[in-house]
């Protein structure tokens, strides 16, 4: 045998056993949160799961700062080798790059997606003493008394700020924004009548509309929520339908090897369609929907555009 073609016989396999060997040592999946908030809860549950799957533990690395730059960015500098993964929201795909003229990572260019986990609404909310309980009424109560009411959200160039603007425009009213930080601080006051009403994650929503705490007046999807299926939708309520909702997905540096994203594919599929997980992830309020990476992909091409749009329009800036 020809001492090229002996070498070439040794090297193959050897190659195989490497691709064979991944996982071999602990991942590092980072979220870009601080511990405790509703992403925290369900990465650490999906860090579990996929560690199950891949044999291997999957550590978790709360990186939070600077509305999920901070961890995103870490992430996109990481190695590509299937041992550092992010999991994230539109915010860090969608949102930032609208308000951020620059960024330490693409969303499109700097990372390999897995897959999409799923989705949660959001939702106009009210204080229980505002004389509101439909758009229709927003709508009349705002228009009669301009400059009297004003809404609240978890952040200034979040998701729930992108959705209330959207929802204004097409009701053709104005309210002010009134950024917090946090979902929590904003739910408390508006508990507390400090505010008339807040757009936050159904997820967040639910315990405060179930006690009665609060009133809920509409969802901005397209779809009533399988979580609270009694609020109506923008549509159902008498205007154009809108659609926009909260999601994850779990990505990875880009110029990932072929079989090693395979693998994570795999698991991360594999783990959206545990029964378990699934019950786990509805009781936290968050809506299983997985995806494939190309889906994330087309998600994130798809919803780039309409976030800068309504950006420009609402003159929504970062900090």
């Amino acid at each position: 045998m020809p001492a090229c073609l002996a070498a070439a016989t040794l090297v193959l396999p050897a190659g195989a056993a490497l691709a064979d060997t991944y996982p071999s040592h602990p991942l590092q999946m980072v979220i870009p949160f601080p511990p405790g908030g509703a992403t925290d809860v369900i990465g650490r549950l999906l860090a579990k799961k996929l560690g199950d799957r891949l044999g291997q533990t999957v550590v978790v690395d709360n990186r939070p700062g600077a509305g999920t730059i901070v961890g995103a960015g870490f992430v996109a500098k990481a190695a590509p080798d299937g041992y550092t993964l992010l999991v994230s929201s539109g915010t860090t795909f969608t949102v930032n790059p609208a308000i951020h003229p620059r960024l330490p990572y693409d969303p499109l260019k700097s990372f390999e997606p897995i897959g999409l986990t799923g989705r949660t609404g959001l939702i106009l909310l009210a204080n229980r003493d505002v004389p509101v309980h439909d758009l229709k009424q927003l709508v009349a109560a705002v228009k009669a008394q301009p400059g009297k009411y004003s809404y609240g959200s978890f952040g200034t160039g979040t998701t729930a700020q992108f959705a209330g603007e959207m929802l204004l425009h097409d009701l053709g009213i104005k309210m002010l924004h009134v950024p917090y930080r946090g979902s929590s601080p904003a739910m408390t006051d508006l508990i507390g009548g400090q505010i008339p009403f807040t757009v936050d994650t159904v997820s967040a929503a639910i315990p405060q509309v179930r006690s009665g705490k609060v009133k809920a007046i509409a969802v901005t999807t397209a779809k009533r929520s399988s979580l609270l299926p009694q609020v109506p939708t923008v549509a159902e309520s008498g205007f154009p339908a809108i659609d926009m909702d909260t999601w994850l997905a779990v990505v990875a540096p880009r110029g990932l090897p072929a079989d090693v994203k395979a693998r994570l594919s795999k698991a991360l599929a594999e783990t959206m369609a545990d029964p378990e997980t699934r019950e786990k992830l509805v009781g936290v309020g968050f809506e299983p929907s997985y995806a494939d990476g190309a889906a994330v992909t087309a998600l994130i091409t798809g919803e780039l555009p309409r976030m800068r749009a309504i950006a420009e329009r609402a003159q929504i800036h970062a900090d």
